[in-house]
């Protein structure tokens, strides 16, 4: 009998490290990815740089195609070379780490193109990769200008996003004058018409004449997404606003989304004025349900302006308008002492009466408000929506305790809809909460006009004995 005792280190460290090394030698000669693991561990730095450069080649050469099911092997090995080459590398050569980590992200279209990633799992990696980058140029006292120009050909290569934060982890390294230069750069490419492929050269290529057109007007569509993208990320980087102001045409300004950020950044910069006149100016989908954005843009502009009845007097409006938790917390926080119990009360009379009875459930579950949610229930019950089970099942639980009956009724209303509906799928949730249903029937005192646990039974297999599957999942 194999013995149940966990893999601990200091479990292994008694084998001692002869017997260790045996070990590792038998599970490497079976697993290729253990063996190049345990390669690198005893190379020496300048042998692991190497080594990894090699895979690296093996691992852009590579063709066939991986399905999702079979990219764990693929996923282990970039991460080891990954770790290989922040930790063991970058310890004893920065400089030699960065210029690694560049050729790592070289991969990345390359592996993309031929794997279902669909789960984002080889992305991840190559996000984190990304994320190395800053840390590694530093530590590498990279020249700010070399560094832009490569930041620049990686962005241009970008295709599947895995250079999405590139600017923001290599500002530090890049300093004002890598940024200045790299700002120069996007702004000419952004200016530089893309040239139009010959006809002859199509022929060459075997595309079809009718495609020119087209490919012309997708490749300027990304290099001007790719322009806009970049210069946002310097603007940011060094607090440019007028920079991202730029990049924005008059329409896309008015775009309520957009003047919020606008907005913000402006606020930052001590022009709160300016940031109203945006948001001021902007176009509403829906001027009585704004944009959530806009709306906490405006708020703290309002505040950055010193009018702050104004910013409280939109907190309250928000918060009657979609039961914002978040804008009600922000508003009974600057009330005077007292005023806020006072504040709390009205607010909480108002989610009671709030016409979508699921948002008032969730939000007095979530505030807590227990009491004012069991009584909610208890009031409105024929207005309860079963299919809502992401409200009413963590309602159900919190209410269980003190508030069975509620609680209860919470329950019938997912069971209802399930037999109703025939949802196969969730009898097995349903066959639960009746049971739950019947142990929460044990400690309630009084049903008073609801119908009692045993009636409700009976009445569910009169209506729904038929429905064998479920009823299988009962016994």
């Amino acid at each position: 009998m194999v013995s149940s005792a966990p893999l601990t280190a200091k479990a292994l460290e008694q084998l001692g490290a002869q017997r260790l090394a045996e070990l590792l030698l038998e599970v490497a000669e079976r697993d290729a990815a253990v063996k190049r693991r345990l390669k690198l561990e005893v190379a020496t730095p300048a042998k692991v740089a190497t080594e990894l450069r090699k895979r690296m080649t093996q691992i852009a050469r590579a063709t066939t195609f991986l399905e999702r099911n079979k990219l764990r092997p693929l996923a282990g090995d970039l991460e080891a070379l990954r770790g290989s080459i922040t930790k063991q590398v970058a310890e004893h050569d920065a400089s030699a780490a960065l210029e690694l980590m560049w050729q790592f992200m070289d991969l990345a279209n390359g592996v993309l193109s031929r794997c279902d990633d669909s789960d984002g799992v080889l992305h991840d990696i190559f996000c984190a990769a990304c994320a190395d980058l800053g840390p590694l140029a530093e530590a590498a006292k990279a020249d700010p200008i070399a560094l832009a120009d490569r930041v620049f050909i990686a962005l241009d290569r970008n295709a599947y996003a895995q250079y999405g934060d590139l600017i923001e982890t290599v500002a530090p390294a890049l300093g004002e004058r890598g940024l200045a230069h790299l700002k120069q750069r996007f702004v000419e490419f952004a200016k530089t018409p893309v040239e139009r492929t010959s006809l002859a050269q199509r022929r060459a290529a075997g595309w079809g004449s009718s495609d020119a057109r087209y490919e012309q007007e997708a490749e300027q569509h990304r290099r001007s997404s790719n322009c806009r993208a970049a210069l946002l990320a310097i603007a940011d980087a060094t607090h440019d606003v007028d920079l991202y102001i730029a990049q924005f045409d008059e329409e896309e300004s008015r775009r309520s989304e957009i003047a919020a950020y606008i907005a913000l950044r402006l606020l930052s910069a001590g022009r709160a004025t300016e940031a109203l006149q945006v948001l001021d100016a902007a176009e509403l989908r829906n001027p009585s349900r704004p944009d959530p954005d806009w709306e906490d843009a405006r708020i703290e502009v309002l505040d950055g302006l010193g009018r702050g009845e104004e910013a409280q007097a939109a907190r309250w409006a928000c918060f009657t308008r979609s039961l914002d938790a978040r804008q009600l917390r922000a508003h009974l926080k600057r009330l005077p002492d007292f005023d806020d119990v006072e504040a709390e009360r009205r607010a909480l009379d108002h989610v009671e009466q709030f016409p979508r009875l699921i948002w008032a459930l969730d939000f007095l579950i979530r505030w807590p408000a227990l009491d004012r949610a069991a009584k909610l229930v208890l009031a409105r019950s024929r207005e309860l929506n079963g299919e809502a089970y992401h409200v009413l099942a963590p309602a159900a639980d919190a209410l269980a305790g003190k508030h069975p009956l509620a609680a209860t009724l919470l329950l019938r209303a997912m069971i209802d809809d399930t037999l109703q509906g025939s949802r196969t799928s969730r009898y097995r949730h349903a066959a639960r909460h009746l049971l739950e249903c019947g142990s929460l029937a044990a400690v309630i005192a009084d049903f008073g006009p609801v119908e009692p646990h045993a009636a409700y039974l009976a009445r569910l297999k009169f209506e729904h004995g038929r429905k064998a599957s479920f009823w299988d999942l009962m016994s």
